[in-house]
């Protein structure tokens, strides 16, 4: 039997999300916007919930290309608004549809949005040291600075505790416990 983070559970689905994905530094920017649009989504929310519905997020939202979602209509987003298979709330279908358009900005200026994002960070994970979940913050300095930039610059729903959760999604931070048998193995992707 494998030590895992806390949070993970017995769902096969959360299972495979913490043991495969959760901490991987990505660098693709539509992977980058997946999990951005997907954080956004979870506020208020479990993210089992978010992950049971991922397929029919990335369906509905076009694969997650942002030139796409950008392009969407009002039309567009009143189906979404019907789509039983996202998170049927206005604040955040009307986010992920104007934060792709900021996406496109940011690339324009910085060559792409994992250039701008990982920024951040200083292009490298910060390898944390957590023993218990207790321990592992909300948000951080770099979330703060982060979520601050991204608001400047046009984003919405995008708050300081989103910009974190996505930070440990992508990779940006390695907050695998201690005892998780994925804290070495994200910790040597960094390398």
């Amino acid at each position: 039997m494998k030590s895992r983070c806390e949070w993970s559970g017995g769902d096969p689905l959360y299972l495979a999300y913490h043991d495969e994905e959760w901490g991987v530094p990505a660098h693709d920017d539509r992977r980058l916007f997946e999990m951005l649009v997907l954080e956004s989504a979870q506020a208020g929310l479990s993210w089992l919930t978010i992950l049971r519905k991922r397929e029919n997020y990335r369906r509905a939202f076009r694969d997650f290309d942002p030139e796409k979602v950008a392009a969407f209509s009002r039309g567009d987003i009143e189906r979404l608004m019907a789509d039983p298979g996202i998170v049927r709330n206005r604040r955040k279908v009307e986010s992920a549809v104007n934060n792709a358009g900021r996406v496109l900005e940011v690339a324009g200026e910085f060559g792409s949005l994992a250039a701008f994002l990982w920024r951040f960070v200083d292009y490298r994970p910060r390898q944390n040291a957590w023993v218990s979940l207790r321990e592992v913050p909300a948000s951080t300095e770099q979330s703060d600075r982060m979520s601050k930039e991204l608001k400047r610059r046009g984003f919405t729903f995008i708050g300081s505790t989103i910009c974190y959760a996505f930070m440990q999604a992508v990779g940006m931070v390695n907050d695998h416990t201690l005892g998780c048998f994925r804290n070495e193995e994200v910790r040597r992707l960094a390398e």
